[in-house]
């Protein structure tokens, strides 16, 4: 089988009108924090890496890309851009692309990732046939890095400051070398935040080049809400085409990015995410319940309403079916807040013969853990016999799905996170 690798509009300008991506939104967890990164928000004007309106599960993803191919044929590479980080979720990355590869055999597989997780998977993702893997070096300084970053968690090890910025520049740097020693096309995406590194993306640029990245991508930093650099001022146009100018004589340049959402789907100059938005609320919807698994756990105030974030639930009601409709059985103590990942780990344990978790509201991590687990989490707001009669009985999620962050009527697409 023989990839058309130039197909890939991000590493080819020249096929940026011809050929489409679709990003499939399949790893929610992320391994590292960034000090320029805001998750929460989602408004289908605002166009920036980690933002989607839906996660989805490996199959559900499949279903997805299915139906987007039939009325968006110029789809040419698959890619997994988040919401978190791909090799953060490697179980669900892997997944996904063995099920796409044996449906669309010719397509292309990209990957953009911070790199942490990479050196362990690079023969995996080499033997499914990815052809393109994007890493975000912010620095190759430690010093310059740790100021970027919060934190950075290896396993379960949460490291900070200078151990976290070269822990992770040792990683990045190593999954670069081990990807190229593969014959995948690098590109590396640099953050410009003023400031911070504006003056340091040159040494970005001479130290990737000599490893053999393909193309660099510099990015002016998108300034979030309720992140560190809030108040950090976005490079002018100035700034950057200068920036692109020193570092483009080490490597060549990729001018015509559009920061792409983890939902992307389209041409580059013709995004049609926002066509498809219905579409994927659809496939999200078909939860893959275990039918061996009796019960729905419930995260509730008063038993009546699904009001409750699972983050702050200390307790669970346990419900089933009984013929007639449907009857809370007991409930069950949560684990207490603390202890990272563990706590989720241990819930699943706890809702093990639960085939769903219906709740107001749920983060990245516990998704993540509880769908691993077989315990679909249902982000939904009304009453509790509505979610319970979509888990038993087919309905749709699609009406009662509630959205981290809606939209108002007023919204500008300024990206600010409006609502």
């Amino acid at each position: 089988m023989r990839l058309e690798i130039d197909r890939h509009p991000c590493f080819n300008v020249k096929v940026k009108g011809e050929c489409g991506r679709i990003h499939l939104p399949i790893a929610p967890a992320c391994n590292i924090k960034c000090n320029y990164c805001n998750r929460k928000y989602d408004c289908v004007n605002e166009s920036r890496p980690g933002v989607t309106s839906a996660v989805l599960t490996p199959a559900q993803a499949l279903s997805y890309l299915e139906r987007v191919m039939e009325r968006e044929p110029s789809i040419t590479v698959v890619g997994i851009a988040g919401p978190g980080d791909p090799m953060a979720n490697a179980e669900e990355t892997l997944e996904t692309l063995r099920l796409v590869r044996s449906r669309f055999p010719k397509m292309l597989f990209c990957l953009a990732s911070n790199g942490l997780g990479l050196p362990a998977h690079v023969d995996d993702l080499a033997g499914l046939g990815v052809t393109h893997v994007t890493v975000t070096i912010n620095a190759v300084d430690s010093t310059i890095a740790g100021k970027i970053y919060s934190w950075v968690r290896d396993g379960k090890v949460i490291y900070r400051g200078a151990k976290a910025a070269e822990l992770l520049l040792s990683r990045q740097l190593e999954a670069v070398k081990a990807l190229k020693a593969k014959g995948i096309q690098v590109k590396v995406n640099t953050i410009v935040i003023p400031g911070i590194n504006d003056e340091h993306v040159i040494d970005v640029a001479r130290t990737v080049a000599d490893l053999g990245v393909d193309i660099l991508n510099c990015m002016p930093v998108y300034p979030n809400a309720d992140t560190p650099f809030e108040n950090v001022p976005e490079p002018t146009h100035d700034q950057m085409a200068a920036i692109r100018s020193a570092a483009g004589e080490r490597l060549p340049q990729m001018h015509h990015c559009t920061r792409c959402r983890a939902d992307a789907v389209g041409l580059l100059d013709d995004d049609r995410t926002a066509d498809f938005q219905e579409t994927m609320a659809e496939c999200a919807a078909e939860q893959p319940f275990l039918p061996e698994r009796p019960y729905a756990a419930v995260a509730t105030l008063e038993g009546m309403l699904v009001n409750q974030h699972l983050g702050e639930a200390y307790r669970l009601q346990i419900w089933e079916p009984n013929g007639e409709g449907f009857r809370m059985v007991e409930e069950r103590s949560a684990p207490e807040p603390g202890g990272g990942v563990r706590r989720w780990m241990d819930l699943a344990e706890v809702l093990k013969d639960c085939r769903a978790v219906l709740v107001s509201g749920i983060g990245d991590n516990p998704r993540a853990v509880l769908t691993r687990a077989g315990v679909v989490p249902i982000e939904m707001s009304g009453f509790i016999e509505e979610g319970l009669e979509a888990v038993y009985g087919g309905r749709n999620f699609i009406a009662l799905r509630k959205r981290r962050t809606q939209c108002g009527a007023g919204c500008s697409g300024g990206g600010t996170g409006c609502g």
